[in-house]
């Protein structure tokens, strides 16, 4: 089965993220660390997490001087891990010598995505910062800098996906996070879409986190997020 859903590891402790995958299948998903997580158990924790057998999602979402964000890149693709992201507003060389650096990995090389707009940001927030453009306008010319670039996909918001996937062929990869149920709580996510909207409007990988992880039965509703999505792989 293609595994679609990545389950988002936001805790506040290694041992509450091995309490999770012990109840979780990992032929039935994937798994994203994120700042909190990889600041707390490091590189070692993402090696014990790739043992267990899952694919790692390491979202540090790197954003520097291009050299800097190039050797980042490097070091955490060292670590095995799937899929790793950069800020598609660090600019052009930023992302290109990121992409560069991963070359010599030949065919194992993780995927490389960049973010494009926050999902927890609305067009008042971008104006705040000096951005004039709505999210979506942002959005969609932060991908096509990303593609220019040579990079695999963007994350974006499911708000956003019908747009790019309009845009860019199915090989360019879609990652979206802030995905929930109906029944599911926004939370701090302020562009939300539920997992069969998203997949349908062409996303390729859906980030799911509380929904999932605050379950009393996480692995059943897995199951659910994967049926939602199982009629449009």
């Amino acid at each position: 089965m293609e595994r679609k859903i990545v389950v988002a590891l936001d805790f506040e402790s290694s041992e509450q993220a091995f309490e999770l995958l012990d109840r979780v299948d990992s032929d039935l998903c994937r798994v994203k660390v994120g700042k909190e997580l990889f600041t707390i158990g490091g590189p070692n924790l993402v090696r014990q997490i790739i043992d267990r057998g899952f694919d790692v999602f390491l979202d540090l979402k790197f954003h520097d001087i291009p050299n800097t964000v190039a050797r980042a890149v490097k070091a955490a693709s060292t670590l095995g891990v799937w899929m790793i992201n950069v800020h598609a507003s660090g600019g052009m060389a930023m992302m290109e010598q990121a992409k560069e650096a991963l070359e010599p990995m030949g065919s194992d090389k993780p995927l490389l995505i960049a973010v494009t707009v926050l999902t927890s940001l609305l067009t008042e927030d971008l104006v705040q910062i000096g951005v004039a453009a709505n999210p979506e306008d942002q959005v969609s010319k932060l991908a096509f800098l990303t593609q220019e670039a040579g990079l695999d996909g963007v994350v974006c918001s499911a708000a956003e996906t019908r747009l790019l996937r309009s845009q860019f062929p199915k090989d360019f990869c879609l990652v979206t996070p802030g995905i929930r149920r109906l029944e599911d709580a926004s939370g701090d996510q302020r562009r939300v879409v539920g997992p069969a909207d998203a997949i349908l409007n062409g996303s390729n990988f859906l980030v799911v986190g509380r929904p999932i992880t605050r379950a009393e039965e996480p692995n059943e509703v897995l199951k659910e997020f994967n049926s939602a999505v199982a009629s449009f792989r």
